[in-house]
């Protein structure tokens, strides 16, 4: 079972919010655009629209790696992955795969610091044994990739998608760009105060999509009356 690149955005949107922000878990389909065209946390950043994220939700249904939610009182439906039903996989394996899902190609360096708030194993050592496991077997679900020129690790990038194509996952920011320099703890901070941004943006949005269908439902009512 091979994954579009739309699919294994979304996919990894349902991974990431259900464990960072399970208050907002399961999602309704704004917050899932909102959560794929996010600007933190995503390479590459996109801009998906609606339908695009219906199609690939409706097609992740149909792959049994999603399932619509109908919850009591409320006027949208919502979305959670069931990736347990189809992958035997630890939440520390989740929580690598996810970030390899939503970032591309990453070193078991940054895959340790990135992957630590989603449940993911807080020793380097950890993270090199789980990523040599799933890269092993019949079906493996993440590659070893050579070091990059200029640098040491190797890095790994995950085949949910498919094999390995370089020039799609190659980062579309600046490579020369300056690294400006943080407090510790300051990028975890950010990263969970952008995605909760994100999440509030989305249900912002679709408390405005009901109110809508509120107002056109009253006008209808009334005019039975005119």
């Amino acid at each position: 079972m091979q994954l579009t690149p739309v699919e294994t955005r979304i996919l990894g949107c349902l991974l990431e919010k259900e464990r960072i922000t399970p208050e907002s878990y399961p999602m309704t389909l704004n917050a899932l655009v909102a959560a794929c065209n996010q600007s933190t946390n995503r390479e590459p950043v996109v801009g998906y629209d609606e339908r695009t994220v219906e199609q690939g939700i409706d097609s992740l249904r149909q792959k049994q790696l999603a399932m619509i939610v109908h919850t009591a009182g409320a006027r949208v439906p919502k979305y959670r992955h069931r990736m347990p039903d189809q992958y035997e996989l630890s939440t520390q394996e989740t929580a690598l795969l996810c970030i390899l899902m939503l970032r591309g190609p990453q070193t078991p360096g940054e895959l340790r610091s990135r992957a630590e708030r989603l449940g993911g194993p807080a020793a380097l050592s950890e993270v090199e044994a789980l990523l040599e496991g799933l890269a092993r077997g019949d079906a493996p679900l993440v590659q070893s990739l050579p070091p990059r020129p200029g640098q040491k690790e190797r890095r790994y990038v995950q085949l949910l998608s498919g094999p390995f194509q370089a020039a799609e996952v190659e980062p579309s920011r600046p490579v020369h760009s300056p690294p400006v320099p943080v407090a510790p703890g300051a990028p975890l901070e950010a990263d969970r105060g952008s995605e909760r941004l994100a999440a509030l943006e989305a249900e912002i949005n679709a408390l405005k999509t009901s109110l809508a269908a509120l107002h056109a439902e009253f006008a209808a009512f009334r005019r039975q009356f005119e």
